[in-house]
């Protein structure tokens, strides 16, 4: 028997609208229905839900899944924190490289101590008066083979935990005359 194409066309077409084009059954199938004279919804129905196995494996992933990336997290702002302390010592030896460099006397050997509320020649202003608390700092000044240059290291220290952390930074000072040190 003979299908006319246009009905069977238009069949095929309203079937996969109604059934949401489900893609289970092929076109043999709508054929098939169509002969039969069946009604034109999909043997299987698309409107199916999740099985509790499968949401009690999506929750289980989840609860594996979800301290990790919590972990991942606090590690991320325990970085940012060490980041900022490590900026923060390396300005503050920065100040102190150039107060040395300023400097005309450098005394061989070790001197240290807090930084003061306002550097060394600035005015204070609130942005100046908030500095870091807890770091200090230390200056070992060591001779070299060269009479008149020195070898200044700074060292700035500052507790992080149960530990103490540093930041050392060295550079080499010259005078041109050899009294001057």
């Amino acid at each position: 028997m003979e299908l006319p194409t246009a009905a069977y066309s238009a069949f095929v077409a309203t079937s996969a609208t109604k059934a949401g084009s489900c893609g289970i059954c092929g076109e043999e199938e709508s054929r098939q229905r169509w002969e039969s004279g069946a009604s034109d919804e999909c043997s299987m129905r698309s409107e199916r839900g999740f099985t509790l196995l499968e949401v009690l494996i999506a929750l289980g992933i989840l609860a594996l899944a979800l301290p990790i990336l919590l972990g991942l997290r606090n590690w991320d702002l325990d970085l940012h924190a060490r980041a900022k302390e490590l900026t923060t010592a390396t300005i503050l030896a920065q100040e102190k490289l150039i107060e040395t460099e300023l400097g005309t006397l450098l005394p061989i050997g070790e001197t240290g101590g807090e930084f003061l509320p306002t550097p060394l020649g600035s005015q204070a202003t609130a942005e100046i008066t908030n500095r870091p608390s807890n770091y200090r700092w230390k200056r070992i000044v060591s001779p070299t083979p060269l009479p008149i240059v020195r070898e200044v290291k700074i060292q700035i220290l500052w507790p992080r935990g149960t530990t103490e952390e540093m930041v050392e930074v060295s550079t080499y000072v010259f005078s041109t005359s050899a009294t001057a040190f």
